[in-house]
C-alpha cells in the first residue's frame, strides 16, 4: 500500500536562481544536494530575461498565471498558454518572454536517468491517479482546496502551495485527489 509524504508550503525553501536574476521555491529535490536528479520548483517571473544555463538537465516548465514564450539563441521560439507545457534542454539557455505580463512557472527538472512528466489540470470533484510499481506522483495544489488519499488510507489535506508525494512501493496502487481548484501533477518513473 502506498503512503503519502506531505510537503507543505511552509517547509519549501526559497533559493536564488543559478544566474542570480530571481528566486525559486523548491518543492522537491532528490537527492537533496547539488547532485540532484529530480527537482521540482515554482518561480515568480517578474521580468523578461535570460534563463540559467543548466548543463545535463531536461526541463518542463508550466506557466501558472499567464502565457510564456522561450526564445533560444538560434531564434526558434517555444510558446505555452497558461497551464501549457514547455519542454527544453538546460543548454543553451533561452530568454523568457512574458507576452501578457508576469507569471509564476512550475518547473520539473531531470538529470541522468531520471524520467518524469508534468501537466496541469483543473480539479472538480475526484481525480484518480493510477500507479504501477516504480511510478510515483507529486501533487501540487496551485489554487483551491484538495485532499489526497492513497488506497483508502487517511486523507492528507492540501492548501494552495502545498504538495504531496505518493511514495512508491512494489504493488500497483492508486491515489485519489478530491476537491476543487487547479493542480499540477508530476509523474515520476523509477
Amino acid at each position: 500500500m502506498p503512503s503519502l509524504q506531505a510537503i507543505p508550503r511552509g517547509i519549501q525553501r526559497e533559493e536564488p536562481w543559478a544566474n542570480g536574476a530571481g528566486v525559486t521555491r523548491v518543492v522537491l529535490r532528490e537527492p537533496d544536494s547539488a547532485d540532484w536528479r529530480v527537482r521540482v520548483s515554482v518561480a515568480r517571473v517578474e521580468h523578461e530575461g535570460p534563463f540559467s544555463e543548466l548543463p545535463g538537465t531536461r526541463r518542463t516548465l508550466v506557466p501558472l498565471d499567464a502565457p510564456m514564450a522561450l526564445q533560444f539563441p538560434d531564434d526558434h521560439t517555444l510558446h505555452a498558454a497558461r497551464f501549457g507545457n514547455l519542454r527544453f534542454a538546460g543548454v543553451p539557455a533561452p530568454t523568457g518572454r512574458l507576452p501578457e505580463g508576469p507569471t509564476r512557472d512550475f518547473n520539473l527538472m531531470l538529470r541522468g536517468d531520471a524520467r518524469g512528466e508534468a501537466f496541469a489540470r483543473t480539479l472538480v470533484g475526484s481525480m484518480l491517479l493510477p500507479r504501477q510499481p516504480g511510478e510515483r506522483w507529486l501533487v501540487y495544489l496551485d489554487s483551491g482546496h484538495a485532499s489526497v488519499r492513497a488506497d483508502g488510507g487517511e486523507a492528507l489535506a492540501l492548501n494552495p502551495g502545498d504538495a504531496a508525494l505518493v511514495i512508491a512501493n512494489d504493488a500497483p496502487a492508486r491515489a485519489i485527489i478530491e476537491g476543487a481548484g487547479e493542480v499540477v501533477l508530476v509523474k515520476l518513473y523509477g
